[in-house]
């Protein structure tokens, strides 16, 4: 069975895309299960104040949920509709981000980092937060942030783990050990949760042209016993699946014979698939 488990959609203000195109093309792709997953709402900043098109505003969560309801019903024939959310972790927030989690009937919550504070590491307008600052400084805090977001329960899947090197901000080449240090106390907080971890086919088209993980972490990983489940992090329904077959191909040949699906939050492993 074909999976992606990662999406975005015309609600997050930077996707284009209907969920309904999504489905339809994932139909088309033959996939089994589609995961609809768009951004948590910003509760950390005031959406009109900070960088437009960043997230579903909150009024729109529920028709959200309704309308991913309502399409896994629509083509339950034909694709298995799988009721998601990217549920940013923002230290400090986390009584809100339990609300959000607990109110829906998600079949999986991912757990991503994309702010430290009030910048958005991922996203290209804010590449000029990391002037002035040591890049090992900011992967400790990322890499800590990552760790916290695996011990809160919220989530079912941490998401695209090492996007903090997108643009190719990294510490220096001497720096490396120190590096390897942060991502293995967040993959071992990530084993110890026991929850799932993405490989995320995005990063092919990023600045940084790897996947996340990078292939020592995925490999780490495995060696951890953390279940994987795979996600194109599309933007548009004509991405959809983008690069997952080069996924599927590193996974396989790194020995993996199942990924991760969910149910209502319960995990269900299933053959990778060719």
């Amino acid at each position: 069975m074909l999976i992606d488990y990662h999406t975005h959609h015309e609600r997050c203000g930077h996707a284009v895309g209907k969920l309904e195109e999504y489905v339809q093309r994932g139909v088309e792709l033959g996939l089994g299960q589609l995961g609809l997953s768009d951004h948590m709402p910003l509760i950390h900043v005031d959406p009109a104040k900070y960088y437009p098109e960043m997230a579903m505003p909150m009024d729109e969560l529920p028709r959200y949920v309704e309308e991913v309801l309502t399409l896994k019903e629509k083509y339950r024939d034909r694709i298995d509709i799988k009721l998601g959310l990217e549920g940013d972790y923002i230290e400090g927030y986390e009584t809100e981000i339990r609300k959000i989690v607990e109110a829906y009937p998600w079949d999986y919550v991912i757990g991503s980092v994309h702010f430290l504070g009030e910048w958005d590491v991922t996203d290209f307008r804010q590449t000029a937060g990391w002037e002035g600052r040591d890049p090992l400084d900011v992967y400790q805090t990322y890499y800590d942030a990552i760790g916290k977001a695996a011990q809160t329960g919220f989530y079912d899947i941490i998401g695209h783990f090492d996007v903090i090197k997108r643009f190719g901000y990294a510490p220096k080449h001497e720096q490396a050990a120190e590096k390897e240090a942060f991502e293995e106390a967040a993959l071992r907080h990530i084993a110890a949760s026991g929850i799932a971890m993405e490989l995320n086919a995005s990063g092919l088209t990023k600045p940084c042209a790897e996947m996340f993980p990078a292939e020592p972490i995925l490999r780490r990983a495995l060696e951890l016993g953390i279940p994987l489940t795979l996600g194109s992090d599309s933007h548009d329904p004509a991405k959809l699946s983008e690069n997952l077959d080069k996924a599927r191909a590193q996974l396989r040949g790194l020995g993996v014979q199942q990924v991760a699906t969910f149910d209502r939050r319960k995990r269900i492993m299933i053959p990778l698939g060719e």
